[in-house]
């Protein structure tokens, strides 16, 4: 019976632990991918959630949010980037119209709608395409 029990508290153990949790070799190579031929900037504290067209989650990495042609580059505080899915849907709260660093957002499993972790937001650092000419 004890060894019973043991191996069912480990089958639950692992059940739990989920499957974003280890951050995916390529998840630089996508996130270089995504911002090739942009430029860094110097990292900012907000963004205006009201301009915010668009975002993408770079799985177990970052989340990139797009303000006109301008990407901002996320990557969660801690260990919550080992969290994120490309799947999933960002539930954000804030108080005004603006996003902030240590804002904190829920992420959805887009298919069977499940809450799931909460990562609280880094500074978000601007790439820009650079000016010819």
């Amino acid at each position: 019976m004890r060894k019973f029990l043991s191996i069912t508290a480990a089958a639950i153990a692992l059940a739990a632990t989920p499957s974003t949790a280890a951050p995916r070799p390529d998840a630089d190579a996508e996130l270089g991918k995504l911002l090739a031929g942009r430029v860094a900037g110097k990292p900012v504290n907000c963004i205006p959630l009201t301009s915010v067209t668009g975002n993408t989650i770079v799985t177990g990495r970052a989340i990139i949010y797009r303000i006109g042609s301008r990407l901002y580059v996320n990557e969660p505080r801690g260990d919550g980037a080992k969290w994120l899915h490309r799947d999933d849907v960002l539930v954000t709260r804030t108080v005004g119209t603006d996003l902030c660093r240590l804002d904190i957002v829920r992420l959805l499993d887009r298919n069977s709608r499940i809450p799931g972790a909460f990562v609280s937001l880094g500074q978000f650092v601007p790439y820009t395409k650079p000016r010819t000419g």
